[in-house]
């Protein structure tokens, strides 16, 4: 199955999208001029909010968003230089402006906190907020000393954290990408770059986006082969299990849906598809 939402209309350069595991919609940050975009299960827009401005409820360039247990979409704001939560209604109940240099990819984690990487600073934070009252209640640094890292995804069941990490090439080709994995406990316990995938896989391999399956298997988007890719689980990694090799041209977001269908963000047609398992 491939469900195709948005299109040149409704989405514009898209950056992030995520599900709420418990009602089936998909939040969709891009460059419109309300930036994100509410989706219903079955593809039609229920909410848009978040216009470009200074006021509470504004987004000036959304880089990413997470959905929380409790229902909140949280959004990162490279714009100014924060991390932003909103209710599916889109009031604004939360702005966290913690000395971030550039917040970029974020996801929640199944207790309701989120891991965000800040790309700038190299490093990635722990935040803790009660949302329904707008309270932050910690942001913790938990990891230092990455390179650009940007997507990342957490694992429901094991807590296992993923992150993308963007290289800077010598030269006029465009970088690298590593993949990053850490335990729940921050431990590393596996890492794959581009020249490694180069070894398992015979193509170069660019990483934009990140997410965990069910079971708890690492799934990369790929623009170079324009793919979905599976690289297994921590403890086998990498294998290397394309899962969708068709059909995309720009993949930038991933995100898995409460009935396991898969949603890429293609930002190369400005689109959702959504794939059954």
């Amino acid at each position: 199955l491939r469900l195709s939402l948005g299109g040149w209309g409704s989405l514009v350069n898209p950056t992030g999208v995520a599900a709420c595991r418990s009602s089936g919609r998909l939040a969709v940050a891009h460059d419109g001029k309300k930036r994100i975009h509410i989706f219903g299960p079955s593809g039609s827009c229920l909410q848009r909010f978040g216009e470009r401005g200074d006021a509470g409820n504004d987004i000036k360039y959304p880089l990413d968003v997470t959905v929380t247990s409790d229902g909140h979409v949280v959004v990162t704001d490279g714009g100014d230089h924060s991390v932003k939560a909103f209710d599916f209604e889109g009031r604004g109940v939360l702005a966290v402006r913690e000395g971030f240099c550039l917040p970029w990819g974020l996801d929640a984690t199944p207790e309701g906190e989120v891991i965000l990487t800040d790309s700038e600073a190299g490093a990635l934070y722990r935040l803790t907020a009660d949302f329904k009252k707008g309270k932050l209640k910690k942001c913790q640094m938990i990891q230092s000393q990455l390179i650009s890292p940007r997507g990342v995804a957490v694992s429901q069941t094991s807590g296992t954290i993923v992150v993308i990490e963007h290289l800077k090439a010598e030269g006029l080709n465009n970088g690298s990408t590593r993949v990053k994995i850490f335990s729940a406990e921050m431990d590393l316990v596996g890492q794959m770059d581009s020249f490694g995938l180069n070894l398992v896989f015979p193509s170069k391999i660019y990483t934009t986006a990140v997410a965990f399956d069910k079971e708890g298997h690492v799934i990369v988007a790929d623009v170079c082969s324009q793919a979905v890719i599976c690289l297994g689980k921590p403890e086998e990694f990498p294998i290397f299990n394309p899962l969708i090799s068709h059909g995309l041209s720009y993949p930038v977001g991933l995100t898995y849906m409460a009935n396991n269908s898969l949603a890429v963000l293609d930002s190369g047609d400005h689109s959702i598809k959504i794939y059954s398992s």
